[in-house]
């Protein structure tokens, strides 16, 4: 299911570049581009290829939700750790003079200190 799906999401995509590359350039981007002459006031009416944008946009859009919640399925009480052991060859040993000797220093064990010059 996944795979069917990423498939139709990559040939969307491809199509949105393909679609969006093909449209003719309407301007009033930063003030640059040529523009046509809309002195009607309104906006013109939508052009077919644009309508094929949109349906293609919303189909892509639909399709990345599509995956977001399928892979989140998937990994439900999983995580990328899980599939990692230790080898038994590489496991460390403390050395048996610290085997009991794991706790940091008490106040009795500190060294005395040098008795004082006068």
């Amino acid at each position: 299911m996944q795979n069917v799906v990423l498939v139709i999401h990559l040939i969307l995509s491809v199509s949105l570049i393909g679609i969006v590359l093909l449209q003719r350039s309407e301007g009033g981007g930063l003030g640059i581009g040529g523009g046509g002459n809309n002195s009607g006031g309104g906006r013109p009416k939508a052009a077919p290829l644009a309508k094929v944008t949109w349906i293609v946009a919303v189909a892509f859009l639909i399709t990345s939700i599509t995956l977001t919640i399928i892979a989140a399925q998937n990994s439900v009480g999983s995580s990328v750790t899980d599939g990692f052991t230790a080898p038994e060859s590489e496991t460390l040993e403390l050395p048996k003079s610290l085997e009991g000797n794991l706790l940091p220093p008490s106040a009795s064990d500190e060294p005395a200190l040098p008795p004082k010059a006068e």
